[in-house]
């Protein structure tokens, strides 16, 4: 049984291998530059999907920059990357400015996040928005530590900040005094490194140096996005300006290929599925 077991995964990686190798065939021949830039749920993704595709073919050279969506937006539009990536959809008024086109690859939710050395578990909304309007300053007032509650948001423009503020906050907003930080990684680090931090990063980008909060008894995992049951989400995009043609159009097709489709699977989020 043991054997067979294992001549079966033998045969699930070799499949998954030809699969890649096939995905890839359309880098064949190609060579030049491709540039991407934008939300930095995106990155990981991103980077894989460019080692793997410069592996293959070593003519072919792909950068990959954070920034956030709005820069995404901002950077493809004035023709500066090829792919702009947004943790969110694009404004009317930006398509109309850009001629911009989107291209959904992946559903992430978004998770409050505090230091895991934190006692608490979960919070209501009532809870979370009164924490982030600065209503609510000490731990202690949602039982925890008789602490001072340090606030963390992203930067205006970011997807992960609109979003989180939109089905989190019921569109409300954040303290003037919070500390702003320009990236999940670097929210990530800022959590982890104070005990008494709050804040949001995608579901992709909980792991051991942070904890996920439950909200209204809503836990953050990407299988609670998947079936509805965590209600904090967005689509992450690539967008171009007009349709994409050549390598970008080769990136693209990658990505929402079955192959794309594992590293999305990979990276924590859940590959979309057009319906």
């Amino acid at each position: 049984m043991q054997r067979f077991l294992m001549a079966l995964a033998c045969l699930a990686f070799s499949a998954s291998v030809a699969l890649a190798a096939d995905s890839l065939d359309a880098f064949k021949g190609q060579k030049g530059n491709l540039d991407i830039a934008g939300g930095t749920a995106h990155i990981p993704v991103m980077k894989d999907a460019a080692r793997r595709i410069m592996t293959a073919n070593p003519d072919i050279r792909i950068t990959v920059a954070g920034g956030g969506s709005g820069v995404g937006v901002q950077k493809a539009g004035e023709g500066l990357v090829q792919i702009g990536n947004t943790g969110r959809a694009l404004k009317e008024s930006e398509i109309q400015k850009y001629g911009l086109v989107s291209f959904p690859f992946a559903i992430d939710g978004v998770a409050v996040a505090v230091n895991p050395g934190n006692p608490v578990s979960g919070l209501s909304k009532t809870q979370l928005k009164d924490i982030f309007a600065g209503k609510i300053t000490n731990w202690k007032d949602v039982g925890g530590a008789d602490a001072s509650i340090s606030l963390y948001v992203r930067e205006d423009g970011s997807g992960t900040r609109e979003t989180f503020e939109e089905r989190a906050l019921d569109k409300g907003s954040s303290a003037a005094g919070a500390n702003v930080v320009n990236s999940n990684g670097a929210m990530k680090t800022a959590i982890a490194q104070d005990p008494n931090a709050v804040g949001y990063v995608g579901i992709g980008h909980l792991d051991k140096s942070i904890r996920g909060l439950s909200v209204d008894g809503m836990t953050p995992s990407q299988e609670n996005a998947a079936n509805g049951s965590y209600t904090v989400t967005r689509l992450l995009y690539m967008n171009t300006k007009g349709e994409p043609q050549g390598l970008t159009r080769a990136f693209v097709d990658y990505i929402c290929s079955p192959a794309g489709k594992e590293i999305v699977a990979k990276a924590g989020y859940i590959p979309y599925e057009k319906k």
